[in-house]
């Protein structure tokens, strides 16, 4: 749930918000927006409101105001604060959630004006990912981008600490409780970046040791609340947790998935996108969006029946911009037709290829269309090949039926064999690497009209 700010941490014990394990009731919250030029909109709004609930807030109101400029001191303005305050009273508010990024002057000056705690998007949506973090990484992610921005928000929390006054037997330079805390948390800090980066290590080699046997990996991304994990359920039969809630999933799920032509491929669920997603979140969550960037497919998912789908998905295509993620192929996936009342289709590009599918990933309808749109993805670069094996190589005869999509096969008569079969250039790269193979077994079959084996 929301938690409080501005406590000293201990250099020990890791940040309890981290677990996302704590429970409390609702927390009464006022939303604030202002209306800057080019700044946010209604469905801006519609979209912090539903963050706020996804965080544990009731919302008790909405104010809104509009300026041609921030506010040094407030952002909202004096007159604004002053109107807050107001609200804050009358209506018992706890929380002021303000849908924009405040400077940590505009955020102390805030809280002292209406008299109660404030919160602003970056810290909101922070607020969710200590709520919804589970694995071990995406506990230390939340917890290391929290310290990062309390560093810049620290004051004084206590009284009995301040600087020692002159006097006798007081006199020196001292140490504030503010200087203590901030020594404390930069240590924190230091920890938590060494166990991070032995946790990217960690990924590095198990994604080192999958490419060892090169499966490709498919990852979905798009839109928080777009039906991603709904969807990699389906695919998969995982039970991962899926809610109508923002932030519903954090942390990356990998599974494999098989397709037609015993085609093998890794699907992963990832952390879905928002507007104007925070960019030191991007940079926190750098190791865990690398599942995203190492990916040889992306699964655009978008709700189809959301009124502005097309601008959620330039709001993650923009992402996978800063993520070095946009040049990827992309099959666009329409979810959420059983609400639209469209029927299950598919739309090819110029070059024959699916790019995009309609599908219910809560009713299942359409799934076999992305599943059939997966596979001829993956079965375009394939080589029709003729494999000539001799007798001793019979265990690796028995790894390409378990691995490859074998055609035909027939005796050569000396009691070795001739396989027809199809593979792509990752499948030949391994085949080459086998014990027992020899170069001369493989060749192209002169009767396909596919490309030929590279060399």
């Amino acid at each position: 749930m929301i938690t409080q700010k501005n406590q000293a941490p201990d250099p020990e014990t890791p940040n309890p918000t981290a677990s996302g394990n704590g429970t409390s009731a609702l927390t009464r919250a006022l939303v604030v927006q202002m209306r800057l030029p080019g700044g946010p909109d209604d469905e801006d709004l519609t979209e912090f409101r539903f963050l706020a609930e996804s965080a544990g807030a009731e919302v008790r109101g909405t104010i809104l105001g509009r300026r041609n400029r921030p506010d040094p001191a407030f952002f909202i303005g004096k007159g604004k604060a002053e109107e807050i305050q107001q609200r804050v009273e009358t209506d018992e508010i706890e929380l002021v959630l303000v849908d924009h990024d405040l400077s940590p002057i505009q955020e102390r000056n805030l809280e002292k004006a209406v008299g109660c705690r404030v919160l602003d998007r970056t810290g909101l949506i922070l607020d969710i990912f200590a709520l919804r973090a589970r694995s071990h990484e995406g506990k230390l992610q939340v917890e290391l981008a929290q310290l990062d921005r309390l560093a810049t928000r620290l004051v004084r929390g206590w009284t009995h600490l301040e600087r020692q006054k002159g006097g006798i037997g007081l006199r020196g330079p001292g140490e504030t409780q503010l200087e203590t805390d901030r020594r404390l948390m930069r240590d924190r800090i230091r920890r938590l970046n060494k166990r991070l980066e032995k946790v990217r290590n960690q990924r590095g080699l198990r994604r080192k040791n999958r490419n060892k046997i090169p499966i490709p990996t498919i990852s979905l991304v798009g839109y928080t609340n777009a039906g991603k994990s709904t969807l990699f359920n389906r695919l998969t039969g995982a039970s991962v947790y899926e809610a109508d809630q923002l932030f519903a999933t954090l942390d990356p799920t990998m599974r494999r998935l098989d397709l037609a032509g015993k085609e093998q491929v890794i699907l992963a669920d990832t952390v879905g996108f928002i507007r104007h997603l925070p960019h030191t979140l991007v940079e926190a969550f750098k190791s865990t969006l690398e599942e995203v960037t190492e990916a040889s497919l992306l699964i655009h998912v978008v709700d189809s029946h959301h009124p502005e789908s097309a601008e959620l998905m330039s709001h993650v295509n923009q992402v996978l911009k800063e993520i070095d993620a946009d040049e990827l192929p992309q099959i666009v996936v329409y979810n959420k037709i059983d609400l639209t009342g469209e029927s299950p289709r598919l739309e090819r590009d110029q070059n024959g290829a699916i790019r995009k599918v309609w599908l219910s990933a809560r009713t299942g309808e359409g799934t076999e269309l992305l599943l059939r749109a997966l596979s001829e993805h993956y079965r375009k670069n394939r080589h029709f090949c003729r494999l000539h094996l001799p007798p001793a190589a019979a265990r690796l005869r028995a790894h390409l039926y378990d691995r490859v999509d074998v055609l035909a096969e027939r005796g050569d008569g000396e009691g070795g064999f001739i396989i027809e079969l199809t593979l792509e250039q990752r499948d030949i790269d391994w085949l080459r690497k086998q014990i027992g193979f020899e170069e001369g077994f493989l060749e192209q079959a002169q009767d396909s009209e596919l490309a030929p084996v590279a060399s």
